[in-house]
């Protein structure tokens, strides 16, 4: 995984996914997209659904959690999350 290809990717399309509202800054959204691709393979192995508590928890446990509530930021790792699994961002949702 090249964090600078995710984040150039990220940079470039996060204004596009449904989550995200309208006026929001790429760097508000960026620790959710870096937390989803690090995660990646920190949980290689483990589908979304399965790490999902361990990501959260990592979320809460970590310096971004003042910035942004899980529930505000789970969509944009998933998406990330699922790039980096090679699945594609878009199912953020389930």
């Amino acid at each position: 995984m090249n964090p600078t290809v995710e984040d150039a990717y990220w940079l470039e399309n996060f204004s596009r996914r449904p989550y995200v509202k309208s006026g929001t800054n790429y760097d508000e959204m960026r620790p959710a997209y870096q937390h989803g691709w690090e995660s990646r393979g920190r949980y290689a192995g483990t589908g979304f659904v399965d790490a999902e508590p361990h990501l959260r928890r990592d979320w809460e446990g970590g310096p971004n959690a003042s910035r942004m509530e899980w529930n505000k930021a789970r969509d944009a790792v998933r998406d990330a999350w699922d790039r980096a699994a090679g699945a594609g961002p878009g199912d953020y949702g389930r």
